[in-house]
């Protein structure tokens, strides 16, 4: 009777700690499951916020050196602030209402105003965004795309536009060109946004219609609406420091792999993809535009090299994460010729004075890219149309280039008008060029009351 009555309460016992086992194990793969996810989540915000830190590099200093050393002396400190005003003016406009026209709820245009003042954004993830970053960190991360794209148009009109009048200008250029551009492309709901069912899905990973597309077409119209600087073409104006501009090209080389592999908004495999073809498109362009610069002149320069590379890292900024290694020399290659054919020969057939090369550069690459990217898409690398569908051209999706020129064509039309109206308004409020007195003193002096370079002993 003993051993039976054991027996009994050790049955009972097993069969009364069964659950708790179950729900223990449970709990441990709960447990492990968060684990997991928050790792996924510690990684991908750290490569995010490590992203957005190298954009904003490709500003300042980055940007401000390639610029500021392609001017003539005297207009190096009003060159690079154009560029580190945008770094300030930008940010702040970006948090007061510039964030929700660009990625807010709204129409297939533009996005509405309920994020203004960066209300709603908080440290939770937004799924359609970005499932497993803060969605802060997602909008500082597009912030820098905001900075740098305004401030690439100020090579266009460097050493002769009022800094007064560029601050106007670039404000309303980021709230009536940039902001709906951005949304149309990557925003909820957007015409052209091809991973959110836009009507016409435009592949654009990191930005060549958004950023590229815009800011060298309306460096175009600028130039040509303020007319040449004074003396251009019979007074050379090199460079004054090629070794300035060779430093922030090689920052803007390596700030390009927070632009384009940080749009995969992830630490994953497609920001290594991007990151690949990013570095091969920008060496492809390098050498392209070198070899070019070689056959017609009987040597290659370093501004050349600098400039091909630049070239290569606009036309492969829309096809970064959608092509392969081997596509993305191609596009380099293409781009850098182009680009240098544009700089040296289209340029000077129709004589406009873009003084930094912003459209031959960012406008005719940009456009070249974003075109290319639906040629060599591939959906072994982005299979963004769901799993077995074609991508791009090659591939059989031959609808996608129509989708692409049409991405091409709004980016085109809304940056020629907009800036046009734009122009003409800051102009008869305050006026947009300086006075020739002051731009034969140069924007340092004129504009800020100071120079670049004290040569007193």
């Amino acid at each position: 009777m003993l051993s039976g009555s054991s027996l009994l309460a050790q049955v009972s016992s097993t069969a009364a700690s069964q659950p708790d086992r179950l729900a223990a194990l449970e709990k441990a793969s709960a447990d492990q499951t968060a684990a997991i996810a928050a790792a996924q989540t510690a990684g991908d915000n750290a490569w995010m916020l490590v992203s957005a830190a190298l954009v904003l590099m490709m500003s300042g200093p980055g940007l401000a050196l390639f610029y500021g050393g392609l001017v003539r002396k005297k207009n190096i400190l009003g060159t690079m602030m154009q560029t580190f005003a945008m770094m300030g003016v930008i940010t702040v406009l970006w948090a007061l209402v510039t964030y929700s026209l660009a990625f807010g709820e709204g129409n297939a245009f533009i996005g509405g105003l309920h994020n203004v003042f960066l209300r709603g954004v908080g440290l939770a993830p937004d799924l359609k965004y970005a499932a497993t970053i803060p969605l802060q960190t997602f909008m500082v991360y597009q912030l820098m795309f905001a900075i740098i794209t305004p401030a690439l148009i100020t090579g266009a009109f460097a050493e002769r536009m009022k800094f007064s009048a560029m601050l106007v200008f670039m404000v309303l250029w980021a709230i009536f060109i940039y902001s709906p551009m951005a949304h149309m492309v990557w925003g909820k709901g957007g015409l052209l946004n091809a991973s959110l069912g836009g009507r016409f899905p435009c592949l654009d990973f990191a930005g060549g219609t958004v950023v590229h597309v815009t800011s060298g077409v309306s460096a175009l119209v600028t130039a040509l609406y303020l007319g040449k600087r004074l003396g251009y073409p019979k007074t050379a104006m090199p460079p004054h420091s090629v070794v300035l501009s060779f430093i922030g090209a090689c920052l803007l080389w390596v700030g390009w792999f927070g632009f384009n592999a940080g749009s995969a908004l992830g630490a994953g495999t497609l920001a290594t993809s991007a990151f690949v073809a990013t570095h091969f498109g920008a060496a492809a362009a390098a050498i392209g535009w070198s070899a070019a610069e070689w056959l017609r002149n009987g040597r290659c320069s370093a501004l050349g090299a600098i400039s091909g590379a630049v070239a290569g890292l606009v036309a492969i900024t829309p096809a970064s994460g959608f092509v392969t290694p081997m596509s993305a020399l191609w596009i380099g290659l293409i781009a850098g010729i182009f680009c240098y054919l544009m700089v040296v020969k289209v340029k000077n057939i129709f004589g406009y004075d873009d003084s930094l090369d912003a459209f031959g550069v960012h406008g005719a690459g940009g456009t070249l890219g974003a075109i290319l990217t639906g040629v060599f898409a591939n959906s072994a690398i982005n299979p963004i149309f769901g799993a077995g569908k074609a991508t791009g051209f090659l591939e059989g999706n031959k609808g996608q280039l129509l989708n692409q020129f049409i991405g091409v064509a709004i980016a085109w039309t809304i940056s020629i008008v907009g800036t046009l109206i734009i122009l003409f308004i800051v102009d008869k409020l305050i006026g947009l060029r300086v006075s020739e007195e002051d731009e034969r003193t140069g924007l340092d002096l004129s504009q800020h009351g100071e120079e670049g370079y004290d040569w007193a002993a």
